[in-house]
């Protein structure tokens, strides 16, 4: 998909956004990477990891329903955009995907019923959000929760363009109403298959995206949950517990603590969240600097927020930074005879 009609921002903001894409390289340096380029070693490793992480070979379960039928009220719709990881590619029951989990738990929470679309799609990348807005926005959501930027990392989407065609997507759902949850860029530094030195610049530019991804999607009215290496010393320590059979993808226990991670978001967006203090690391501070720390610490929440009745300060976006990470997680879906019930409680 090219680039003709989407929506380019421009101005102070969008180059505040590059900026901290810039600088929010944390890893190996430019130097050492443009050593190892040069030699083709690059190139050699990257067709290998290819070879190496198997293709999809069907398609995830479907998840769509309504979760918490018997509850009271009108249900709450929710949508799930983005790639693989927003569709639950890797695991076989309908009950362990994100959309089922992130849906269950907030019926449970919100006593109400939960009616969940999944439009995510096996490989998509930002640019492929746009049909998946439009097919969205005609269940009219109360809420979208996107997970996209890993795809567009290996194929070396440009940064830029990849943020533009996620702001897009985030600002169209805005203006109808619908409340938005966009987990960040994944750190592809995490995956066993890819050996170092590409493992390490995965890593970088898995978190330069992220960063990016972060001021972009709060400037346009977004909340976003850093996933970076949320996983990573879990699937290190456990691979053939946390990994699906592929080694790229996560497996059911491993949905379940990314959607542990982005349901207290979720809540918050739709004005259900519980209100703390602060913690030690959280706190309000300006929205690059807020996009920094996310990407060096997963489980981050940043939104935006107000000081003294005003949106920006001498650096820019006033942001707000929690860290909420595996908030209700410990109910890891387990195999049983009713495993693709769409009504099914998976967070406890």
């Amino acid at each position: 998909m090219g680039v003709a009609g989407s929506v380019v921002p421009v101005g102070s903001r969008w180059q505040r956004a590059r900026q901290v894409a810039r600088f929010a390289a944390i890893g190996t340096g430019a130097a050492a990477a443009a050593a190892v380029a040069t030699g083709g070693v690059l190139l050699g490793q990257a067709r290998q990891a290819r070879r190496t992480i198997p293709m999809a070979e069907a398609p995830p379960p479907r998840c769509d329903g309504v979760y918490g039928p018997k509850l009271p009220g009108p249900p709450v719709t929710v949508v799930v955009l983005g790639d693989s990881s927003a569709a639950g590619y890797g695991v076989h029951r309908r009950r362990e995907t994100p959309g089922a989990l992130l849906a269950t738990g907030l019926s449970r929470r919100l006593q109400r019923p939960v009616r969940l679309h999944r439009f995510a799609v096996v490989g998509a990348i930002s640019s492929g959000l746009r049909h998946q807005v439009e097919a969205a926005l005609e269940c009219r959501p109360d809420v979208a929760v996107i997970l996209i930027g890993g795809n567009d990392v290996t194929n070396r989407t440009p940064l830029g363009l990849a943020v533009r065609y996620l702001v897009e997507a985030v600002r169209t759902l805005r203006a109808a109403g619908c409340e938005v949850v966009v987990g960040t860029c994944p750190d592809l530094g995490a995956i066993r298959p890819i050996q170092p030195p590409l493992r390490w610049l995965a890593r970088r530019w898995s978190r330069q995206l992220a960063a990016a991804q972060t001021v972009a999607v709060v400037e346009a009215g977004g909340w976003t949950v850093s996933l970076g290496d949320l996983l990573g010393p879990r699937f290190a320590a456990e691979p053939t517990r946390m990994f699906a059979w592929d080694r790229f993808h996560p497996s059911a226990e491993g949905y379940a603590v990314a959607a542990a991670a982005l349901l207290p978001t979720v809540l918050s967006a739709l004005g259900a969240g519980q209100e703390r203090r602060p913690a030690r690391g959280e706190g309000v501070t300006s929205l690059p600097a807020a996009a920094q720390e996310a990407a060096r610490q997963p489980g981050t929440e940043v939104s935006g927020t107000r000081v003294r009745g005003r949106e920006r300060g001498p650096a820019g976006r006033w942001a707000q930074l929690r860290r909420r990470a595996f908030f209700g997680v410990g109910a890891v879906p387990q195999p049983g005879p009713a495993a693709d019930s769409p009504t099914l409680e998976g967070l406890a």
